[in-house]
């Protein structure tokens, strides 16, 4: 994540995913933002959106109104302008800046550790998505990237686990099924539910004792934001009814 993206449409719909599935858990949400220094370019500036109010709106107005506003009185787009604002309750941030190196990343992956305990709900929101081969943690660029043994430290927490994906240059339900599968293998969870919006995609895996709440949360997202979020084309698998054998 970068300021510069803050409060352009992937932002919208992401916060509106989060809005729709946190309040699914009871505990904590935990907001991991996997920080990177701006880069100059003018990426981000898919804004276009907050003029659009008659298609956007409805998806959720509190959530389109509060950005709005933020994004016109603020002197520069900043996470920090949500996270002081009501937009996400019962949220708690990271806001680290993820760094390169092996040995400051350590140090970064203890903070975030520490900061997720007690979280029923952890949403890591890295630039790219989860780490690949040609950029393994201490190479220049893998701040953009949340490592497969950061994710299982989260899961061993006990958090369920929401993860920002970019689409690689690739067949999108293969690449979805493959990190669904990876997923499931790397936390043993039943429920994982895999989304996309027009460039990205969210997986998110439920802790045993969250699978119906979230479920649930996740059939009032399709409908919510149908359209503009939806399902990959397979879904975990439903959990059982609570009181049925």
């Amino acid at each position: 994540m970068k300021d510069q993206y803050f409060g352009d449409i992937n932002d919208y719909r992401k916060y509106g995913l989060l809005r729709t599935i946190a309040p699914a858990i009871d505990g904590p949400l935990l907001i991991g933002w996997m920080l990177t220094p701006d880069d100059g370019t003018r990426d981000g500036e898919q804004r276009d959106y907050l003029e659009r109010t008659q298609l956007h709106r409805h998806r959720d107005p509190a959530l389109y109104d509060g950005l709005q506003s933020m994004l016109r009185d603020a002197p520069r787009p900043s996470v920090r302008l949500i996270e002081s604002s009501s937009l996400l309750p019962r949220a708690r941030f990271h806001s680290e800046i993820v760094p390169d190196s092996k040995s400051d990343r350590e140090h970064w992956t203890a903070g975030l550790l520490t900061a997720a305990r007690g979280a029923d709900l952890v949403f890591v929101d890295p630039d790219n998505g989860i780490e690949v081969p040609s950029a393994p943690i201490g190479r220049k660029g893998s701040s953009k990237y949340v490592a497969w043994d950061e994710l299982q430290s989260l899961w061993q927490l006990g958090a369920s686990l929401l993860i920002y994906q970019h689409f690689p240059r690739r067949p999108r339900e293969a690449f979805a099924k493959e990190l669904v599968h990876r997923l499931r293998e790397r936390t043993g969870a039943n429920l994982i539910e895999a989304f996309h919006t027009s460039h990205v995609l969210f997986l998110l895996a439920a802790q045993p004792r969250h699978e119906s709440s979230l479920h649930a949360a996740c059939e009032t997202l399709t409908s919510r934001w149908h359209g503009e979020i939806s399902p990959i084309g397979f879904r975990g698998p439903r959990p059982p009814m609570l009181g049925l054998v």
